[in-house]
């Protein structure tokens, strides 16, 4: 049987065209929230840029599927969505939380903070642009450049400038160590578990900002459970796709 060809884009209506582009434009919006991420950190109101990076980690967690969705693919096949939302990533997961970390005094003075600001930049620019960093079975491959999750953690538990470092130097570590990181919207293994605990610490992270300088305890171990869960459960996936790929291997030499 031939395989079925996708529709032409004239065989859309111009309303679900319509749709697509919308979607593409949520994406983008992603850009006017992460430049006023960035003067709202100049301008030392550091609780509005943590309300801002909640709405860009929102945004993002949900363009994807409003595009699968809507077939943007398909409907406007000229323009490169995946690459957009690349650009819009960087420049709201890393660049700007690079710049709340420094207006906000959380970088070591002198030189060594302007190397700790540099390795995010860095190595992301290495991992956004490798062609592998999201798998075929929807995975991130290395630490995902979450420095915006770190900024505001940052912020909101009062972290000083050597945890800042540490935290940095590690995880800049783990972006280049090939741990397939759970991609929650799109990773089939637990894939509602995921997204219900995304949507929890999402709801549990507003409300530090609700509380924000003197968050609950419990609200604090809550939002915090959910990276160990994330952390966790990502490299328990990657270590028994390991071990799945030799017993598949050795099957496939024996046949």
């Amino acid at each position: 049987m031939q395989d079925q060809a996708a529709p032409p884009t004239e065989a859309f209506s111009r309303g679900f065209r319509l749709a697509g582009a919308a979607v593409h434009l949520y994406t983008a919006s992603g850009s006017v929230l992460g430049l006023l991420i960035v003067l709202a950190a100049i301008e030392g109101e550091a609780v509005t840029a943590l309300w801002l990076v909640l709405a860009t980690l929102f945004v993002d967690g949900t363009d994807g599927m409003l595009a699968r969705r809507f077939r943007v693919k398909e409907t406007i096949p000229w323009f490169d969505g995946a690459r957009m939302d690349d650009i819009v990533d960087y420049l709201t997961y890393v660049f700007a939380a690079v710049v709340l970390l420094w207006t906000t005094d959380r970088l070591p003075d002198g030189a060594w903070g302007w190397l700790l600001a540099a390795l995010p930049l860095l190595a992301s620019c290495y991992q956004f642009c490798r062609v592998d960093a999201k798998t075929d079975d929807h995975y991130f491959l290395g630490f995902p450049s979450y420095w915006n999750v770190v900024a505001f953690y940052v912020i909101v538990l009062d972290i000083g400038p050597t945890g800042v470092g540490i935290t940095l130097a590690i995880l800049t570590v783990l972006v280049f160590v090939p741990v397939k990181y759970v991609y929650p919207s799109r990773t089939k293994l637990l894939r509602g578990l995921n997204l219900g605990l995304s949507a929890v610490w999402l709801i549990s992270s507003a409300v530090l900002l609700v509380e924000y300088p003197d968050p609950h305890p419990l609200v604090v171990v809550l939002s915090l459970a959910y990276l160990v869960y994330y952390f966790g459960v990502s490299i328990w996936l990657t270590v028994a796709g390991t071990r799945r790929r030799p017993a598949s291997e050795a099957v496939e030499s024996a046949a």
